[in-house]
């Protein structure tokens, strides 16, 4: 118990406020921004190339997967390991080095992962 409370401590310490984080609306915006960089957070390591693919490892499983732009929102299809994350469309927010996803078109929950 005493750890869970440290790690939610020392992550949402880390998190950037929500009001920093512009967004990011056009594919081309996107892609200028992933093109040649991991996107990396604390067990994760990810590639999302211009073409369409994901690929990297994540907690000690393989990722693989494939996203779109639509509209202005960025769609995914993943797997992780063998668990099929399934499709997802996605808001797209930057602070810095920092890209957050947030699911179901920018209603669900966030994920922040750094540009390296």
């Amino acid at each position: 118990m005493r750890y869970a409370i440290a790690l939610i401590l020392l992550f949402g310490l880390a998190l950037p406020a929500r009001a920093d984080f512009a967004p990011v609306t056009e594919r081309d915006g996107f892609v200028s921004l992933i093109s040649g960089r991991d996107l990396t957070r604390f067990g994760i390591r990810l590639k999302v190339t211009p073409d369409g693919h994901i690929r990297g490892r994540a907690f000690g499983r393989d990722v693989r997967g494939a996203w779109r732009w639509d509209g202005d929102y960025f769609c995914r299809s993943l797997y992780w390991g063998e668990m099929d994350l399934g499709p997802n469309c996605q808001a797209v927010r930057l602070n810095g080095d920092t890209i957050r996803f947030i699911s179901d078109q920018g209603t669900g929950q966030f994920a922040d992962l750094y540009l390296r």
